[in-house]
């Protein structure tokens, strides 16, 4: 039986013919993507804006009437727009409302809104029933932000020293950029349609740092492959030619996770669209990175196949002694 190739093993497409208009795009997508985020901002959810979570259960319903929560709870002036997600089961739901800047640290405030709450849920649907109430307050919420960018940050550090290490600093340089480059285009995207930024963005966040990685390392493995094998060949074409070695291979990751992300992404729970869009997203934008970030860069970085000396591994010298050649 003929294996599948959804890419001819003998590809020979020019990506690096257009680097220069490409780098342009993306610094301009950069660019509006940290603007948006300066001036619209992140819509922040409970977790980073505190307020109050109440998760309820509409008892005897086959699903919770989401459109008529929302209505009764609009009329709370207090709480402005409530966020009423499907949590669980069809009839389960979670009510996410932030608490007013004046409100801050006032507890008798908070359990009165609550209060309010459930109570408009009991009038409006006797079959309602709270399983619990969380409270999220301001100075614990910007803990979480502190954090959720010292994590980004440090991860990405990380990455870019290990890069380094394996490689040479130009790779780490050009791992670095292409991560800050996903990473932007993630915000950009949350701040132009105001989706609900939380924790779970975070996570989906250092999910793309990791596809976006393991993408670059795959295409930086085979340049240096390469620089050993074609010494005299220019870099450009040495570059286009490495990127189509590995093209079949991220085709197919790419086509695979995105198999499974697009039923959740259409069909799944309101409460997950944000971490499969943030994915999603992230499964194009860090395999483009890879190609037209990552790559020209290492030109522009000063790397030639003629002066550029891939530094020899403990795996090289054994591989050297395997053939019989001098360690």
């Amino acid at each position: 039986m003929k294996l599948l190739k959804l890419v001819p093993d003998d590809t020979n497409i020019r990506f690096l013919k257009w680097r220069i208009p490409f780098y342009v795009v993306s610094l301009l997508l950069i660019a509006a993507s940290w603007g948006l985020v300066m001036t619209k901002g992140l819509n922040y959810g409970v977790d980073f804006a505190g307020g109050q979570e109440i998760r309820a259960t509409f008892v005897g319903e086959a699903e919770a009437p989401i459109p008529e929560i929302r209505q009764s709870l609009v009329a709370i002036d207090e709480i402005g727009d409530p966020v009423v997600q499907r949590f669980g089961a069809p009839n389960e739901v979670s009510i996410r409302v932030k608490l007013p800047p004046e409100a801050e640290g006032d507890k008798e405030f908070a359990d009165r809104l609550t209060r309010e709450i459930t109570d408009t849920l009991s009038e409006d649907h006797p079959n309602v029933r709270v399983d619990g109430v969380d409270s999220v307050s301001g100075k614990v919420s910007g803990e979480f932000r502190s954090a959720a960018i010292w994590a980004l940050l440090a991860a990405m550090v990380a990455i870019a020293i290990y890069i380094w290490i394996r490689f040479e600093w130009q790779f780490g340089v050009g791992a670095l950029f292409a991560l800050a480059h996903d990473v932007s285009l993630t915000l950009g995207m949350f701040a132009l349609f105001q989706m609900e930024f939380s924790l779970q963005i975070i996570a989906a966040i250092l999910a793309i740092i990791g596809y976006s990685l393991n993408d670059t390392i795959v295409v930086y493995d085979r340049i240096r492959e390469n620089l050993k094998k074609f010494r005299k060949m220019p870099m450009a074409e040495l570059l286009d030619l490495s990127v189509n070695e590995t093209l079949a291979r991220t085709v197919m990751t790419s086509l695979t996770l995105l198999v499974a992300l697009l039923p959740l992404l259409f069909y799944g729970p309101a409460s997950l669209f944000g971490l499969v869009a943030a994915i999603v997203l992230g499964l194009f934008v860090g395999t483009y990175s890879s190609v037209y970030m990552a790559a020209p860069i290492l030109i522009w970085l000063g790397v030639s196949s003629d002066s550029f000396i891939p530094r020899e591994t403990e795996a090289d010298r054994q591989e050297k002694v395997a053939r019989g050649e001098t360690a």
